[in-house]
């Protein structure tokens, strides 16, 4: 990708921004990555997890009703994975530190997606590359998306996914077991 070292820069800028980030992934939608700045992460791996991470996240706030996806943020007990939308076509996964600043890191984050995103999409329309065109003719904004959301579920590698892909009814309710209930998984 033509993008990939304004990216990169972008990202080591965010990690002088941000001291306790211990690294960061742009990556696709569909899980490739674009640029790394993660010393002893597997990037690959991680932009597959945050593929299929974003996936999940984006059914959830369909089923929720609570529009397009903006961000995830997942805390360990040694730090916190953050995953920010990068315009349309792709995403901005940070791993930080415990310590780090929440708010910090979402104004960081927020603002380094949003730059991200410009020039991937940007990149994305320079090779011809629109909605419509990989939607198809005739198609409205809601089918296009879909359409997109489909074509990014198919696009996970299949050893990445952890969860069965989506159907096209996502009004549907999730499963549910009474609180308490076992599983044959439970121990």
């Amino acid at each position: 990708m033509a993008a990939e070292p304004e990216i990169l820069d972008e990202l080591r800028r965010l990690r002088a921004r941000l001291p306790q980030l211990t690294g960061a992934v742009a990556a696709g939608r569909d899980g490739l990555v674009l640029a790394q700045d993660a010393p002893g992460v597997e990037p690959d791996g991680l932009s597959a997890l945050t593929a299929t991470t974003l996936a999940v996240a984006i059914r959830m706030t369909d089923a929720t009703g609570r529009g397009e996806f903006r961000e995830l943020l997942i805390r360990g007990a040694d730090g916190y994975v953050a995953t920010y939308a990068a315009g349309r076509h792709a995403v901005l996964t940070l791993l930080t530190e415990d310590r780090v600043n929440v708010g910090r890191l979402h104004l960081e984050g927020r603002r380094a997606g949003a730059r991200i995103g410009e020039l991937v999409d940007a990149h994305e329309a320079a090779h011809g590359r629109t909605a419509q065109q990989t939607a198809g003719p005739g198609r409205t904004a809601e089918q296009t998306a879909a359409h997109e959301r489909a074509a990014h579920d198919t696009a996970v590698p299949e050893t990445a996914r952890t969860t069965a892909p989506p159907t096209q009814d996502s009004t549907r309710p999730l499963p549910t077991r009474p609180v308490g209930a076992r599983t044959s998984t439970d121990n």
